[in-house]
């Protein structure tokens, strides 16, 4: 009996002509018998790449033979002047290998063989490819490699636009002027466009920013057509997950503006990529099934005698076979070696090596890459920006050290070696053939070197950059100063709701849908989720803003009939990123710093549980803030104890936590929907106002439906509520006698409610008067305390903290309860005049109803009551018989 599951699945479809069937098999067969299975492979491969070529629907080949994907007849022409462009690119071999060495005497250091074995493929770029800002449209966005950087300094120092002396402060900031070790917008905010040294979150970004251009392009906001998204990325970054988290989303919606360049020198940092595999192999299969166009540049012109000899695919075939580990090996021994162990394999190769010389072999063995001649990597580069409907990833295979001698070269210890000796230099000097003279060199401190500011090679670099649209890397930004929105959108909010609860998750989305009707400022928004938009009650937002696709809407959607379908289009407003919250997180990134790579703010939302923002992508916000963005973070249903259902991964209990350690980061944990409404107009003043500032804003907002009251009319509100905190509501002085107890309740967001019921116990059932503040901001309060601090250490006389002053002469204890981790509160204790008191939610979460939950954190009114009398109690305001008397009648 046949076994289907070893049927193919041709086999399982009716074959109309079996005899013909038969006779091509027959015939493959007969190939195989008289020429070998090289040959049968190779008819097939032929037959299959015409049947490509042909228009005929037949299924990818996820892996090609381990050659070059262009052959060498079909490269085009290299324009301008190559002799030209081999010079400028010694001279920053130089400067970048000079700049890190130089460093070294300090204990800097910093990497020098990733630029030496990357350096043409950001030559020709330059030379040929990346536009810049100063031309057309919003020119090219360049992704550069984080260990590459000296090499871009180098060009820059060529180029005019950095000084020897600020080559001189590499990794030297403190004083001002000096060079951050990689890629940081807020370090050199007019170069740097993106950050990229924390691998893996470049390539994601990268792709998410291809995806941004199509999205303003389609909406209609800025014409993207022109610019092109090129990502340098390393074989061994490829690893990371977040490197390859996206590439089905730029495979399937055609992101053709995309071209990632990943450097295949076959190591990462301490040792080979794959060893025992074949890295470009494995990225081949990879992004070919996600839907890219993969060209592969892999051996330079020394090989092509060797493959035009290879007349049985003897070549070919050991080339495929050889591990990663033993072609580092090749790359560093002697010719003998290479005969025995490469040639040796194969009675037909042995015969091919017997008319080779030593040198030819070292040579292709040595060095002999395809990422070393600028005619292969200008070859690759036209095709991937001459192809359409899919993105290109171009796998160029290099030699790690390259230029800088054998004790560098495809050493696995090369990533972690930051200085060449004088030999050395020499060497390369006279290997790159640079007028430096012996003299110049017999100095401890290797000099920085250069032709001249109006050296033919300057001349060639600048008129260069300026046919393609002015320098780069560079990054500009024209403000632009969006107007404020109407005061009817946060009107509503401070009117409260009445007896209607609501909760303050549904509160914000209500607030975001009138501020995209905004005449002026609707269109800027950008609303995204990952996923469970209607978990947030955004459903709202599907027909009237629609969900952003390429394609449109290309079927029926299975609740058309409903008020609130699933929409999509092309000029979709919302990002509906799935399941992915670091796609998401990327994905805001792009639309937060469209101010400076478009010149177009634009104002992004991010909803997202709470529990799966910073604990989940606190990198990437890192990356944010170093990339200068602008926009609104929100950590939906949050706290440990509103979420209770779901139980331990759904209970955030420190995002803010986390939060405060981002400098960049504004963060807020508002208690009701006026506060909310304050907060976001705040936001989009200080964030896309006149004096923009380069910050952005972190929300917490839950899922508990509340009434949510009136914005109090007192002084001080709106200034209290963006400050960090506000008297919510004094004692009821005419119910209890003037000498009672007193206390002070600081709280935050939904546990506002649980210090409200616990200041009317106090009162009633114990005879205490407690004052409720509202506690909007824990960080920034802390943020104004640091800075006060900081103020008197320099020797001046700040005004004391805003937390100082408004509880100074509040009289009894104060006593801090938030759905947060103590220690969130307790960031401001230091600036706090009376006795400090906190309760919160330490420990895992758990599943249960929310005030089971309450109870076991002891968070709940009555044990605030109780966590309130002990405090009163410590300083003898009331007896210690009342504590245990409030536990024993709450039954805690």
């Amino acid at each position: 009996m046949i076994n289907d599951a070893h049927l193919s699945a041709l086999d399982q479809v009716p074959d109309p002509d079996p005899e013909e069937t038969g006779e091509w098999v027959e015939s493959l067969d007969a190939v195989t018998r008289a020429a070998g299975p090289d040959r049968a492979a190779y008819l097939i491969r032929r037959t299959y790449d015409h049947a490509r070529a042909s228009g005929l629907a037949v299924p990818s080949v996820l892996e090609t033979d381990y050659i070059n994907t262009i052959a060498t007849a079909a490269e085009p022409e290299l324009p301008g002047d190559e002799e030209m462009e081999r010079r400028i690119a010694g001279w920053n071999r130089w400067n970048a290998a000079a700049m890190v060495t130089r460093g070294s005497r300090y204990g800097l250091g910093g990497h020098i063989s990733t630029f030496a074995s990357a350096a043409w493929l950001y030559e020709t770029g330059f030379n040929h490819f990346f536009r810049g800002k100063e031309g057309p449209g919003s020119g090219d966005q360049l992704f550069v490699q984080g260990h590459a950087t000296p090499g871009i300094y180098a060009r820059a120092f060529l180029d005019g636009r950095l000084t020897e002396a600020q080559l001189d402060r590499f990794r030297q900031e403190v004083a001002g002027d000096g060079l951050p070790s990689y890629p940081h917008p807020r370090r050199m905010p007019w170069m740097w466009e993106f950050p990229t040294v924390s691998m893996g979150i470049g390539p994601l970004s990268a792709i998410q920013q291809a995806r941004f251009n199509r999205y303003l392009h389609h909406r209609g906001l800025k014409d993207t057509a022109e610019s092109r998204v090129w990502a340098f990325l390393g074989d061994g970054e490829m690893d990371e997950p977040e490197s390859t988290t996206a590439l089905g989303l730029a495979g399937r919606e055609g992101l053709d503006n995309l071209t990632f360049v990943i450097n295949c020198n076959l190591q990462r940092l301490d040792g080979p990529v794959r060893a025992n595999y074949k890295i470009v192999q494995e990225l081949e299969a990879k992004f070919r099934a996600a839907g890219w166009n993969v060209v592969k540049s892999l051996w330079g012109s020394a090989w092509d005698a060797l493959f035009a000899a290879d007349t049985t695919g003897a070549l070919v075939r050991r080339l495929g076979e050889v591990p990663d580990g033993q072609f580092q090996t090749y790359a560093t021994r002697d010719a003998a070696y290479i005969r025995e162990h490469f040639f040796g394999a194969d009675p037909a190769l042995a015969r091919m090596a017997q008319h080779l010389t030593d040198q030819q072999i070292t040579e292709c063995f040595h060095t002999s890459r395809a990422g070393h001649e600028p005619r292969k990597v200008y070859a690759a580069y036209r095709a991937a920006t001459e192809h359409r409907g899919a993105p290109t990833v171009i796998l160029v295979q290099t030699v790690k050290g390259w230029t800088l001698g054998p004790g560098f070269e495809s050493r696995n210890a090369n990533h972690q070696m930051k200085k060449l000796t004088g030999a050395e230099f020499r060497a390369m000097r006279d290997l790159l053939e640079l007028p430096i003279p012996d003299s110049a060199l017999d100095v401890d401190l290797v000099p920085f070197a250069h032709p001249g500011a109006d050296s033919p090679e300057v001349r060639y670099l600048q008129e260069r950059r300026a046919e393609l649209g002015g320098p780069a890397p560079a990054r500009r930004v024209h403000p632009v100063a969006l107007p404020e929105p109407s005061a009817r959108p946060f009107d509503s909010l401070a009117k409260g709701s009445g007896e209607q609860e609501i909760a303050t998750t549904t509160a914000l989305v209500r607030l975001l849908k009138d501020l995209m009707r905004e005449k002026e400022t609707g269109r800027r928004w950008v609303p995204i989720v990952p996923d469970e938009a209607r978990t947030f009650g955004m459903e709202s937002l599907f027909p009237s803003a629609g969900i952003y696709s390429p394609l449109g809407q290309t079927y029926d959607p299975v609740d058309r009939d409903m008020l609130l379908y699933y929409k999509e289009a092309q000029n979709g407003q919302i990002l509906n990123e799935g399941i992915s919250e670091a796609g998401s997180m990327a994905a805001f990134t792009a639309a937060a710093t469209s101010y400076a790579t478009h010149g177009e703010p634009m104002i992004p939302l991010y909803i997202f549980y709470a529990m799966f923002g910073w604990q989940r992508t606190a990198d990437q916000m890192w990356a944010l803030a170093d990339q200068l963005g602008r926009g609104f973070l929100v950590g939906a249903t949050a706290g440990r104890t509103t979420m209770t259902g779901e139980g331990l991964q759904h209970a955030d209990g420190h995002s803010h936590l986390i939060a405060s350690t981002n400098p960049a980061a504004i963060s807020y944990d508002p208690a009701f929907a006026y506060e909310i409404g304050v907060i976001v107009r705040e936001g989009l003043r200080r964030m896309y106002g006149p004096d923009a500032e380069d910050v952005f804003y972190y929300l917490t907002v839950y899922n508990e439906p509340k009434v949510q009251p009136a914005m109090p009319a007192g002084p001080g509100v709106e200034e209290g509520i963006i400050k960090g905190m506000y008297r919510f509501r004094g004692a009821d002085e005419a119910a209890l006698p003037s000498d009672a107890p007193r206390l002070q309740l600081l709280s935050s967001g939904t546990a506002i409610h649980w210090a409200m019921e616990a200041q009317r116990l106090l009162s009633e059932e114990w005879g205490v008067a407690a004052d409720l503040w509202s506690v909007t901001s824990w960080s920034e309060l802390r943020r104004d305390g640091l800075a006060h601090d900081a103020a008197r250490l320099r020797g001046e006389d700040p005004q004391a903290p805003y937390v100082t002053r408004v509880l100074e002469g509040a009289p009894g204890p104060v006593m801090a309860v938030s759905d947060w981790m103590r220690s969130v509160p307790d960031q401001i204790s230091h600036w706090v005049p009376q006795e400090w008191h906190s309760i919160g939610t330490d420990g895992f979460g758990l599943s249960d109803t929310r005030e089971a939950v309450r109870r076991h954190f002891g968070v709940d009114p009555q044990s605030v009551v109780v966590a309130a009398l002990a405090a009163l109690a410590e300083r003898g305001d009331v007896k210690r018989e009342t504590v245990q008397e409030a536990r024993t009648r709450y039954g805690l």
